[in-house]
Order: C-alpha cells, then structure tokens, then sequence
C-alpha cells in the first residue's frame, strides 16, 4: 500500500537545504585564517558508499524510484501506523528497560505514539563512531515528531542475532601516535548468534587496557561496569548505550528472546509459506536495479531464502536453503547445512520455538516493523541500500513500506586537530585526498620559504611558456615530430615536478613536526584511508568529552544537512 504520489526523500520535508557556515567557538579565529569550513559538505566526502546510496541522498530520481513514497502534504510522523500488539509490545521492551530514563518512551508507545528506529550489531566496548551518530538521529527525528504534535519514541534495535563474531570482536581507539585496535579473542566454536555470546575472564586485559588508553572518566567506568565475565555481548552493549543516552531517554531493543520472535511471527511465516514467491520478486527487483545502473547490495542467489535457522544443540545459526518444489515433494524442501526440513517442520519450529527461525538481512526491517509500527527506519549507506531490495518484501508481507533516512554522517574534529587545520589553512576534502606521505610533503611545499616558492614557480611557469610555442611549431610541420615533441616534454615537465619534490622533501627532513602535524591528522580525520567513523571507537569521544556528547550529537542530528556533517569538538 503505498502511501500517496509525491516521491518521498529524507530531506523533502519541512525542512530546508542549507549549508551551515564554521560555527565553532574558535570562529573568530576565520579573521586570522582565510580558510572557509563548512560545517555541512558533500555525501561524497565521506568515501565507501555505492552510487545508489549517493543518489538517494541527492534525490536523483533514478534511485527514489526504489523507495518509499509519502501521501500528499503529510509527512512520515503523520501517517505513522500503530502496532497492533502495542500491549505485548510494551511489557517486552519494559523487561529490556527497566530505568527510569525508559519511561517516558515506553509511554509514548503505550499511548499509541509512533516510533523512529536504528541499530547496530552489538560489538565490542561500544562499537564504532557511526554508533551513538545512529542512536542520535533517531532522537532528533522524534524529537522534531514529536515537537510537530505526534509523540514519538527512538528505539534502538541491537543486531544481537547476526553471527559473524569477526565483525564485533574489535575495537580501535586513537592512541598518542598510532591507533590501537583491542580484540576479544575468544570466538565461538560455532557461527552462533553474537549477542548471546558469554564474555569470559578475559575481557579484564581489555579493559585495563581501554583504562590506559582512554583513560578515567564516567563513559571509562560505564564500559568497566557493562563488560564484565559472565555478562553477554547484548547485555553489555545495552548497557552502555543506556546509560550514553540516558538523559535522551532511547530505548534498546533484543529482538532474539522468545517474546518477540513469537510477536512477529507472522513476518516469518510469510517468509516459509510464500518463500518462492518472495525470492522471485528479489530477483526481479535485483533485475530493475542492474537495469538502472546500480547493483544489489545483497546477493540473492538460485537456493537462497530469506531465513537462518538455529540449531537446537549447538546454537548455531544456519542459513536456510530452498530446494524448489517437485512431483515427490511438492511444498519443496529446506536445507539447513546438511539437515532437511519441510516447510511443516519449519511451521511447527516456528509455533514451538519461534526464537529458533531467524530473519536475513533483508528481512529484518520488515520484521523489525510488523513489532514496533516504525514510523521511519535510520540507517546507515549500507542499510539505506537494502532497502531497495527489501521494499519489495515490504508490499509483498506488510502492503506497505516504512520510510527510510539516512544516519548523520559526520566527522568529529577536536580542539587540538582543529588547530593544525587552521595552521595548515587544510580541509576535510583535501585530507581525504591525500595520504600521511603526500600530505606531509604538501605541509613542507608549503612551510618552503617564500623565495624558494617564487623560484619554482618561475621556473614552471617559464618552461611551460617556452614550450608551448615550441610544441604548437612542430605539430604544424609534422604530426610525428609533435608527437614526439610532447613525449619529450612531459620529460622534462617530470623533472620539474621532481625538482619540486625534492625542495619539499628537504623542507620536511628539516622540519620533522610537519611529518608529525601530517600522520596525527591522517589518524585523526582519517584512518586507514576510511572514513573516521568507521574506525574508531565510539567510547573514546565519550571518555574525552563525557556522555553531554550524546546531547551534542542529537542536536547536530537535527540540522538539516544531506550529505557528510563536520563537528567541531
């Protein structure tokens, strides 16, 4: 059922597209630096996303033909949907959220609000930076609901049932000169569910290490306290987000318990009786989207379905293969590694122990909707991109879609980095360019005295004058000699460029601390030449500027800005 027929974006809203000047409190100091920062800048700075992903954000019309769509002047809160289980619902989540932060939300939900919802698998001490930048969107987003008369709760949905431990095991914290990565090393014999997945002895050499890295502060004892031996990665995840948005009021969710797998129930029961159905639909869709020039962010293959099945022994959860109907099995058969089923035997796991039938990825945010009513889905590029695919499986199982936007997207910048940008007059974009090595030498190009800068330039510049004529004079006598003219110029164009490299690579051997500026701004604004969200740890802005960060990012959340935010620590 879609909703209208005015096509639906993120950013067409009630709110407008503008670009947010340096608002920082050093901006005074712009009189001093000519250098202009925007806070808001390009999607494309943030590097990594696929073009769908990239064209949703912009509104290319191409990639909203994927997506849902909104009804006339109403906007997404305004046409939210009720979950028809709110009372179950309710008693579920309160079970999961005891404090009392939790119960202005969960009285929201009770009293027939709507609900903004994210999430994230639950890794280690906290996770990554694009973390808390989820949970902050979704507050922002029903705060603004909320404000504009429909009350709305945020939720977080921990990925507690995705088995790849590989994923979350890790963490990487910015140390004095280089990153440091801390691993939980013991894996699970099997691919069971993460969340689940008990923390041992020893995680106190992790955290003795996070102590000396991060040092003490109250986000440093919320991780003490949340990961500790005998409490599950879920459990200590949730925790620690708790109390990180605690006074924002957000809502954790564990979505793997008995409860709630039985609440949506329906979802999964779609997905077993209707599989062939549904897995044609995928590949149609997968289809349309090569067609339009984008690729699918989530392969569907001949056997593929869209469910895993728990082992009742071992734990471990099973992608569940489709064997297509035939004369002698007419239902068809399911494979679960070596072990088969039939679709009753999956229907009877389902009413005995729905826990035990796991959605995919592309099923889970309709399961995740049919449970919490979502008024709007947050995800990151990667989530916004199975969407795409999933809408189908949305008018397919539900008859409608839930909206989508995108996480903010930012990259946090502190007092001290901050600093060096200034001195050095250097941008995100031109950061993102280069790596350690080039921004270093382009630091010592720069630090060149001005009379060493004048005689290059002079230089270059006279010998492109020179050679210019000269090359325009032997094309016009002969088409070979011009073509060897040019190989011979782009020689000696060479040599000037390596006469350039040399005066910048003695200015750095003279001046180390421009080797030093270079590698703490890579590690800082860019790491491993991958966004900075992506890589470092989440706790350790915490630790350094305490969980009023969380306020910080939920009110930077709330501007209106479609692409890659820049926030001045």
């Amino acid at each position: 059922m879609h909703r209208g027929s005015l096509a639906w974006h993120p950013y067409h809203s009630r709110f407008s597209l503008q670009v947010f000047l340096w608002s920082s409190p050093q901006a005074d100091h712009r009189k001093e630096n000519a250098l202009a920062t925007a806070d808001c800048t390009p999607i494309t700075v943030a590097p990594g996303a696929s073009r769908l992903f990239q064209d949703f954000c912009s509104g290319t019309s191409a990639a909203c033909a994927f997506y849902p769509i909104a009804t006339g002047k109403d906007i997404w809160f305004q046409s939210s949907l009720q979950s028809s289980h709110i009372d179950s619902l309710v008693a579920e989540l309160g079970a999961q959220n005891t404090g009392e932060p939790a119960k202005s939300g969960l009285e929201i939900l009770r009293a027939g609000g709507g609900a903004v919802v994210t999430g994230q698998q639950v890794g280690l001490f906290g996770g990554p930076l694009y973390t808390p930048l989820k949970a902050a969107t979704a507050l922002a987003r029903a705060r603004q609901a909320t404000a504009a008369g429909r009350a709305h709760a945020a939720i977080f949905w921990l990925a507690t049932e995705d088995h790849d431990f590989a994923e979350i095991n890790h963490v990487t914290f910015p140390g004095k000169r280089e990153l440091a990565t801390l691993k939980y090393g013991h894996s699970p014999a099997v691919p069971v569910p993460v969340g689940g997945v008990v923390i041992d002895q020893s995680i106190s050499q992790l955290i003795d290490q996070a102590w000396e890295l991060l040092g003490y502060s109250d986000a440093m004892e919320a991780l003490a306290a949340a990961y500790k031996p005998g409490r599950t990665f879920a459990q200590a995840f949730a925790e620690f987000y708790s109390k990180a948005f605690a006074a924002q009021g957000l809502l954790v969710i564990d979505p793997s318990t008995r409860g709630f797998h039985a609440l949506g129930a329906p979802v999964l029961r779609a997905a077993i009786e209707r599989a062939d159905e549904l897995h044609a639909s995928l590949l149609e869709r997968n289809e349309a989207l090569v067609a339009a020039g984008y690729h699918a962010q989530v392969a569907v293959g001949p056997q593929s379905s869209l469910l895993f099945l728990l082992d009742a022994t071992t734990g471990a959860r099973v992608a569940l293969k489709r064997q297509p109907p035939t004369a002698e099995e007419p239902d068809g058969i399911w494979m679960a590694g070596r072990d088969r089923y039939s679709t009753a035997d999956l229907l009877q796991i389902l009413a005995a122990e729905p826990e035990r039938i796991s959605p995919s990825a592309l099923l889970r945010p309709v399961f995740q909707d049919f449970l919490l009513g979502n008024s709007l889905t947050i995800g990151g590029p990667a989530e916004v991109a199975y969407f795409a695919q999933s809408a189908v499986l949305y008018e397919k199982i539900l008859g409608r879609m839930t909206p989508v936007e995108p996480r903010l997207s930012a990259t946090l910048i502190e007092p001290a980095i901050a600093e060096l940008l200034r001195t050095h007059e250097l941008t995100l974009e031109r950061v993102i360019a280069e790596t350690p090595d080039s921004l270093a030498q382009l630091l010592a190009a720069r630090a060149m005295p001005i009379e060493g800068k004048r005689l290059l330039s002079a230089a270059g510049n006279a010998l492109d004058a020179e050679l210019d004529p000269l090359l325009a004079w032997m094309r016009s006598v002969d088409e070979g000699l011009g073509r060897s003219g040019e190989t011979s110029a782009r020689k000696m164009r060479y040599q000037m460029g390596r006469l350039r490299r040399m005066a910048a690579n003695f200015q750095l051997k003279k001046e180390e601390s421009l080797r030093r500026h270079a590698d703490a701004i890579c590690q800082a604004l860019f790491p491993h030449s991958t966004a900075q969200e992506r890589v470092h740890g989440a706790a350790f802005y915490f630790a350094r500027h305490g969980f009023e960060l969380a306020e910080q990012l939920t009110e930077k959340a709330a501007e209106p800005c479609p692409g890659h935010t820049l926030i001045w620590l």
